[in-house]
């Protein structure tokens, strides 16, 4: 395993000096899950909540999360993103939410954490907006799905990892 690089030689943290980094094309997907009762799935599917289409609010505030992303990790670099995508998939049958979140940027470093924490915002909306007819909904499944470009290359999630 290699050192953490965001500790100094002392053990202090530091932004990472990625000026002599070469700019590549990078990507990142990241995914999240919303756990619920049936009727909370029921009112999503049928677009039947009070408060609008949940998902659609979820959409933007994962976008507008992944351009946030270094006002919230405090050693985040300021990125330019490419784009941003949000997809999400009802699974009926589990009364899940699966969120998928992809970032995209031409860049010196990686827009894995904008991913992570697009899925997670998009994850927390749904809660936000559910929460008065569903307060026992669980968020589970924050993780890294892929990334690809930079130095080290393209990285997969394997199947049961």
């Amino acid at each position: 395993m290699s050192k953490l690089t965001h500790l100094d030689e002392t053990g202090s943290a530091h932004m990472v000096d990625v000026g002599s980094k070469p700019v590549t094309q990078r990507s990142a997907t990241a995914c999240a899950r919303v756990s619920m009762l049936p009727e909370t799935m029921g009112l999503l599917k049928d677009g039947a909540h009070k408060k609008g289409d949940v998902l659609a609010v979820a959409r933007v505030a994962g976008i507008q999360a992944a351009k946030k992303c270094p006002d919230l990790i405090p050693l985040c670099h300021p990125l330019m993103l490419n784009s941003a995508d949000i997809s999400f998939e009802l699974d009926i049958a589990s009364s899940q939410v699966l969120i998928e979140a992809r970032c995209k940027v031409d860049g010196k470093t990686g827009v894995e954490m904008e991913a992570l924490t697009a899925a997670s915002v998009a994850a927390l909306t749904i809660y936000d907006m559910c929460k008065a007819v569903d307060r026992g909904m669980e968020i589970s499944g924050i993780g890294l799905v892929e990334k690809l470009g930079g130095k080290s290359g393209h990285w997969r999630r394997e199947e049961g990892e």
